[in-house]
């Protein structure tokens, strides 16, 4: 039944209710059948019963003869008649009566009683009449007996009645077993459908409830099966959009924590150095140098995290798709090792170019989404590698993409970095995290923009230590 659809199922109950039925109602018949014939002249007498016995009946009344004209002469009238459904009357020539069972006058005058001679079979009120003559030995009638029945099936007793009624109820069964089997098979049909319908029901309760870890346990090729599939397709769907708006939700919540914790520092800085400014005289240039170089520093530190949160919401926007241009690779991050020699120098750190390969002529690529790579990751080093220490930056053509190594002299990355540091709000050990404070989204967004570049970045640590960040795109 599981794979089978409920056009035939319905066709198939039918034709089993209709089979149940003829053969339950051909035995209930057989039986009943058997149990009349063998009642038949025992129990139950034929229609043509009484009407047997009045040969019988009319040899006695002439055996008799005038004897029976006295009530004790015909004291064995009663049981030549057999059977309660037939009465009978002993009457003179005038149509009095002398004695019987029958009470009533079945004749009104002498004129209709001898014209019953004449007829002596008559039908009125329902009941056959029979008159039987009585005749002295010189053939005058003197009188008649009077017999009254009714040709149809009587019973001999209460067993008879009793089997009767069984084989009444026989000729209905057939309609009996038509409702019995219909509710039968139909009840069975209902479960079988109700079964998936059960587990649809409770399915939409979770739903409703917001449970999604359940399972629709019915697999059918039928219709129900179908729908039970699309409805486990439907919940698969729902829970991972749930999932991902629950994550979004996540995300969200831990970017508004990670923007005010690390957007705390700078601005407490800047406030304490704003109000040492206000209590503090114009004349002392040196200190207002000083504490407005602080201040600016804190406030472009402030801006880099509220720009790399915005980096970041853009990444989850689909709208938002690399726009290739031709550009000269060369020219771009010359310009860029010139935009952090400033930075760089301030902590006399060493900002190497090395380009390898054929990267004159230009590159497609998205300029924009590039550059954000770039200072990520440049950025990242300035502030991690030590005073006097070292960044070059490796480029080379391979095949159809352009491969960036950028190392540093700094600590390196932690084993537990090499395995997180791609992953979004990341933020390495706790040295890491209270250094300067950062949003632990840099790396995040340098992977998910090296992806839309049609590339991917991973990192390691260089021989002599330091961190090395390598990604590539393609052209």
């Amino acid at each position: 039944m599981r794979n089978e659809s409920f056009a035939p199922l319905f066709r198939r109950t039918l034709i089993m209710i209709a089979a149940a039925s003829a053969a339950a109602s051909a035995l209930t018949c057989a039986l009943a059948y058997h149990l009349f014939t063998k009642s038949l002249g025992k129990d139950i007498y034929p229609a043509d019963y009484y009407e047997r016995q009045i040969p019988g009946i009319e040899a006695y009344v002439q055996e008799k003869s005038t004897e029976l004209l006295i009530q004790e002469g015909g004291a064995d009238l009663a049981d030549v008649i057999r059977g309660e459904d037939m009465s009978y009357q002993v009457v003179d020539n005038d149509g009095n009566i002398l004695y019987g069972t029958h009470l009533q006058k079945l004749f009104d005058t002498r004129d209709e009683l001898f014209d019953s001679f004449l007829n002596t079979t008559i039908f009125r009120d329902g009941y056959y009449i029979h008159t039987v003559p009585i005749t002295e030995a010189g053939g005058n009638i003197e009188g008649a007996v009077l017999l009254s029945y009714q040709i149809k099936m009587t019973f001999a007793n209460d067993r008879g009645r009793l089997t009767a009624v069984v084989i009444g109820i026989a000729l209905f069964s057939p309609f009996m077993y038509i409702i019995g089997f219909t509710f039968l098979f139909s009840r069975i049909l209902a479960e079988k459908i109700n079964y998936p319908l059960r587990l649809l029901t409770g399915a939409a309760k979770n739903i409703r409830e917001k449970n999604l870890d359940f399972e629709i346990d019915y697999h059918s090729d039928n219709e129900l099966g179908r729908l039970c599939s699309a409805f486990s397709e439907m919940k698969e769907e729902l829970k991972s959009s749930l999932s991902a708006q629950w994550h979004m939700e996540q995300e969200q919540v831990f970017m508004t924590e990670a923007l005010a914790h690390d957007l705390k520092s700078p601005l407490s800085v800047i406030l304490a150095y704003t109000d040492a400014l206000l209590d503090s005289t114009p004349d002392d240039s040196e200190k207002w140098h000083r504490y407005l170089s602080v201040i600016k520093a804190n406030t472009e530190k402030s801006a880099s995290l509220v720009q790399r949160m915005q980096d970041a919401a853009d990444l989850e926007r689909p709208d938002i798709q690399p726009q290739p241009t031709a550009i000269d690779i060369r020219e771009l991050l010359s310009q860029k090792v010139q935009d952090y020699r400033l930075q760089s120098c301030c902590k006399d750190i060493e900002l190497a170019l090395d380009i390898h390969g054929d990267l004159l002529s230009p590159v497609r690529t998205d300029v924009e989404m590039l550059s954000r790579i770039i200072d990520n990751i440049i950025s990242n080093s300035i502030q991690y590698t030590p005073r006097g220490g070292r960044i070059t930056m490796d480029v080379s053509l391979e095949k159809e993409r352009v491969c960036y190594r950028i190392c540093d002299s700094g600590p390196g990355f932690g084993s537990q970095d090499l395995q997180k540091a791609f992953d979004k709000f990341y933020r390495g050990d706790i040295a890491r995290r209270t250094k300067g404070g950062h949003s632990g989204l840099g790396l995040y967004i340098v992977k998910q923009l090296a992806e839309q570049l049609g590339g991917s970045a991973e990192i390691e640590n260089s021989s002599s230590g330091g961190a090395c960040v390598i990604f590539w795109h393609s052209v």
